[in-house]
C-alpha cells in the first residue's frame, strides 16, 4: 500500500514594516525609530561602522526620508545628541562659578561615558573634519547652542564680579578645548582633574 504524505510548504517570508512619512511632515513613529537605530548603530560600531543605509534598515524606513529630515550625517549625529543631552545634565545655579563648572562638567562627561551622545559627538567632530557640511554645522549650529550654558554661568560671573565680561568667549573655548580632548582620548573617567581645570578657567586675569 502506498502512502501519500502532505507536501512541505515554507512560509512565505513576511516583509519587515516599512515606515514613511506623512505629506511634508514627519511621522513621529518613523522619526522616533530612526533616531533609536541611529543611536544604537553609533554605539556599537562607533563613526567608522555607521551609514545611513544601516539606520535606514534597522529603522524600516526609506533612505530619501532619512536624507529629507537629516541631509548629511552631521545632521543626524546633532539629533542623536540633542534628544539626550537635556534630561541627563542639570545646570547648576548655586552663585560660585568653579562649584558650577564642575558640577557642570562632571554631569556632562558622566552623560557622554554613559549615553550614546558621547559616541555621537565624537562622530561629528570627526565628520566635522571631512566635509564644509559638516564644519558648518558644528561650528554655526552645534557650538552655539550647545556651550550655552557654560557662556551662561560664565555671564552670570561676570555680573557678579568674578571675572571680567570680556573674558567669557576665550573661557568658553579653554573649557571646550579641555572637556572635548577628554572625550576624544577617552578620559571621561578622570573626574579629578575637573575642580583644578576649572579654578584655572574661572581665574580672573591680572592686569600687567
Amino acid at each position: 500500500m502506498r502512502y501519500a504524505f502532505p507536501m512541505i510548504t515554507k512560509p512565505t517570508p513576511v516583509p519587515a514594516k516599512k515606515r514613511t512619512s506623512i505629506g511634508s511632515r514627519r511621522n513621529p513613529e518613523t522619526e522616533t525609530a530612526v533616531l533609536a537605530a541611529a543611536r544604537d548603530l553609533i554605539s556599537e560600531r562607533g563613526y567608522a561602522g555607521f551609514s545611513v543605509d544601516e539606520v535606514a534598515r534597522r529603522a524600516g524606513a526609506g533612505k530619501t526620508t532619512i536624507y529629507r529630515w537629516y541631509p548629511t550625517k552631521a545632521d543626524l549625529f546633532i539629533a542623536i545628541y540633542t534628544t539626550e543631552r537635556s534630561t541627563f545634565v542639570p545646570v547648576p545655579e548655586n552663585g560660585n562659578l568653579i562649584d558650577e563648572l564642575e558640577q557642570y562638567t562632571t554631569s556632562l562627561w558622566r552623560f557622554w561615558a554613559s549615553h550614546p551622545a558621547g559616541a555621537a559627538l565624537r562622530g561629528l567632530i570627526a565628520e566635522a573634519q571631512g566635509t564644509p557640511e559638516a564644519l558648518s554645522a558644528l561650528r554655526d549650529r552645534f557650538l552655539p547652542d550647545r556651550t550655552a550654558d557654560v557662556r551662561r554661568m560664565l555671564n552670570s560671573a561676570a555680573v557678579r564680579g568674578e571675572l571680567q565680561a570680556d573674558e567669557v568667549a576665550a573661557k568658553v573655548a579653554l573649557w571646550v578645548g579641555f572637556s572635548w580632548y577628554k572625550l576624544l582620548v577617552g578620559e571621561l573617567h578622570d573626574e579629578g582633574v575637573i575642580r583644578s581645570v576649572m579654578m584655572q578657567i574661572a581665574e580672573v586675569r591680572r592686569s600687567s
